[in-house]
């Protein structure tokens, strides 16, 4: 190894985070938050795929709308990752620590309002998580997490709102 790759090497040292949580709850929280970062990914490149495949009378309505969630879930990520990093602890690595993403999709086979259906079920899945994890970060006076968190969920609630809207009769 040449003198540059060992500098460049990333050197592994101990996080001292020391700004009021203690190491538990800050454990905890940056677990909740790694847990919510798989499910965002997950959400994220679902609602990619449905974007590129939806077809039928909604297409436009759809494509448009999922082009806007997928821009915002990419930002979310990043956001979730900076907080979990600034708890004192690495983003997760797909497949570290049981934070697989695995997605199902068969969107070749999907109907347009099955997709809908589906980006619903994905998203109130996902505010049900961040609710629990809002409520230990709270609890533990992680402000700056329950507020992160909370603002997701008012995009995610006002996500299936307005994608129950174009699934109502």
């Amino acid at each position: 190894m040449s003198k540059a790759q060992k500098a460049l090497d990333p050197k592994p040292r101990e996080e001292n985070v020391n700004f009021g949580l203690d190491d538990k709850a800050r454990e905890t929280i940056a677990q909740n938050l790694s847990a919510i970062l798989a499910d965002t990914y997950a959400l994220l490149v679902k609602t990619h795929i449905y974007h590129w495949n939806v077809v039928g009378p909604l297409f436009h309505s759809i494509h448009e709308m999922t082009e806007v969630q997928y821009n915002d879930l990419f930002k979310a990520t990043d956001e979730i990752a900076e907080r979990i990093r600034a708890l004192g602890y690495r983003a997760p690595v797909v497949g570290n620590k049981g934070h697989d993403i695995v997605i199902e999709l068969g969107a070749e086979s999907k109907t347009a309002h099955e997709m809908i259906e589906d980006l619903i079920s994905e998203h109130e899945s996902t505010i049900r998580k961040m609710r629990e994890a809002a409520e230990a970060a709270e609890e533990a006076d992680d402000f700056v997490s329950h507020d992160m968190l909370v603002g997701r969920m008012t995009i995610h609630e006002k996500t299936v709102w307005m994608l129950r809207a174009l699934v109502t009769d």
